[in-house]
C-alpha cells in the first residue's frame, strides 16, 4: 500500500501537466504556480500527519497534481522568454536540474530520515513549498502578457491537444524525450538491487555511484551549451541518439554476460549523458513551433516522461532482486524504441522540410 502511494504520486505528477499546463496559456503562468504550490504545501503536511494509509494515497496524487505545476509551467515559462539557440542553452539548465533531481532526492531523503522519521521527510517538504512560494511571490514576473493568453474553454482546449497530437514532429519529439526519460525511472528503481544485491556494495559506496549519473546528466547538459551554435540542434540530437544506443546496448551486454561492476557503471554513466543532451534539445525542436500554446505543449512532452516511467519502473524486478537482466533488456529497449520514434516520425518529415527549403533557396 505505501509503494501505491509513489504511483499515485507519479501519477499526479503525470495527469496533472495535462491540466496544470492549459490553465497556464489561459490565466497566466504565476497565478496557477501560486495557487499549486499553496496546494503542495497543505497536501505535503497533511501526508505527515495523515491518519491511514488510505488517505495518504489520496494525499500524495494531490501533491504530485500540485508539483506537476512547478515541471510544466517553468518549462512554459522558458518558451515565453527565450527561442532558438537561446531557448536551448536555458532549456539545457533546466533539464539538467530536472533530470538530476530524481538521482539526488534519495539520498537527500536518507539524510532526513537519519535524524528524523518519515514524518519529517514531509515536513521538509512543506517547508521547500513555503521557501518556493516566497521565491515564486517576490522574484517571478508575470511571462505571458494578456494579449499572448490562449481565450475559450474545455473544448479550444481539447483542440490544442488534437493539434499537438497531430503534429508529427512534435510527437517524434516528445516520444524520444519521453521513452528515455523512462529509462532514467528504470535506472532509478533498478540500480539499487544491482549494486548492493548483486555487488555486495555499501549503502554509501552506492550513493556515491548512484550520485555520480546526476554528475553524467550534468555533462550531457554542459556539452549542450558549448556546442549549441556551433552545431545545428539536429546534428546534437542525433549525436544523443547514437549515444544512448552504444550506451545501453554495453549495459545490456554487461549484464547479459555477468560482466564486471565498472562495466555496468562506465555503460550507464554514458547512457545518463546522453539523456543529459538528448532532453534539452528535444524539448526546443519540440517546441519550436508552438509557442503560443506552450503549456499545453510542455504538459504534454512531462506527461510521457512520467507516463512511460510508471510503466518501466516496475518492469526492472520482474525477475527478482538478483538478476540485472530486465535492468539491460528494459534500458536498451527504451533507447531502441526512441530510435524507431525518430527514423518514423522525425526523420521523413524533416528530410522533406529540408529538402523544401533547399528548393525555396535555389529558385
Amino acid at each position: 500500500m505505501i509503494q501505491a502511494s509513489l504511483t499515485a504520486s507519479l501519477l499526479g505528477l503525470g495527469l496533472g501537466q495535462m491540466v496544470m499546463g492549459p490553465l497556464s496559456d489561459k490565466y497566466g503562468r504565476r497565478t496557477p504556480l501560486l495557487i499549486s504550490m499553496i496546494l503542495y504545501i497543505v497536501s505535503s503536511i497533511a501526508c505527515a500527519f495523515v491518519p491511514n494509509v488510505e488517505s495518504f494515497i489520496v494525499l500524495r496524487f494531490i501533491q504530485g497534481v500540485a508539483a506537476s505545476a512547478g515541471i510544466v509551467i517553468s518549462c512554459a515559462i522558458a518558451r515565453d522568454k527565450y527561442s532558438g539557440l537561446e531557448m536551448t542553452k536555458f532549456i539545457s539548465l533546466l533539464t539538467m536540474i530536472s533530470n538530476v533531481a530524481p538521482l539526488v532526492s534519495p539520498n537527500a531523503g536518507s539524510a532526513v530520515t537519519s535524524f528524523s522519521s518519515w514524518v519529517g521527510v514531509f515536513v521538509f517538504l512543506g517547508l521547500l513549498g513555503i521557501l518556493l512560494t516566497g521565491i515564486i511571490t517576490w522574484g517571478l514576473e508575470e511571462s505571458l502578457p494578456v494579449k499572448h493568453r490562449v481565450t475559450g474553454n474545455f473544448i479550444t482546449f481539447m483542440k490544442n491537444y488534437n493539434r499537438l497530437f497531430r503534429d508529427r514532429i512534435f510527437m517524434g519529439y516528445a516520444l524520444v524525450n519521453g521513452i528515455l526519460f523512462a529509462g532514467v525511472f528504470a535506472f532509478v528503481a533498478g540500480t539499487p538491487f544491482i549494486y548492493q544485491n548483486i555487488f555486495d556494495l555499501s549503502p554509501q559506496m552506492f550513493s556515491i555511484l548512484f550520485a555520480m549519473n546526476g554528475l553524467a546528466i550534468m555533462i550531457g547538459s554542459q556539452v549542450v551549451k558549448r556546442v549549441t551554435g556551433r552545431l545545428t540542434e539536429g546534428s546534437i540530437f542525433r549525436f544523443g541518439l547514437c549515444l544512448s544506443f552504444v550506451s545501453s546496448s554495453a549495459i545490456l551486454i554487461a549484464v547479459l554476460s555477468k560482466g564486471s561492476l565498472s562495466a555496468i557503471f562506465v555503460s550507464t554513466f554514458l547512457f545518463a549523458v546522453s539523456i543529459g543532451i538528448i532532453g534539452p534539445v528535444s524539448f526546443t525542436l519540440a517546441m519550436e513551433s508552438h509557442g503560443k500554446i506552450a503549456g499545453s505543449a510542455s504538459a504534454v512532452l512531462g506527461t510521457f516522461k512520467y507516463a512511460l516511467g510508471a510503466v518501466t519502473s516496475p518492469l526492472v524486478g520482474i525477475a527478482g532482486e538478483h538478476s540485472a537482466v530486465p535492468f539491460g533488456i528494459v534500458i536498451f529497449t527504451t533507447s531502441l524504441l526512441a530510435i524507431v520514434s525518430y527514423i518514423v516520425l522525425i526523420r521523413k518529415i524533416g528530410t522533406q522540410s529540408e529538402g523544401i527549403k533547399k528548393a525555396k533557396t535555389n529558385a
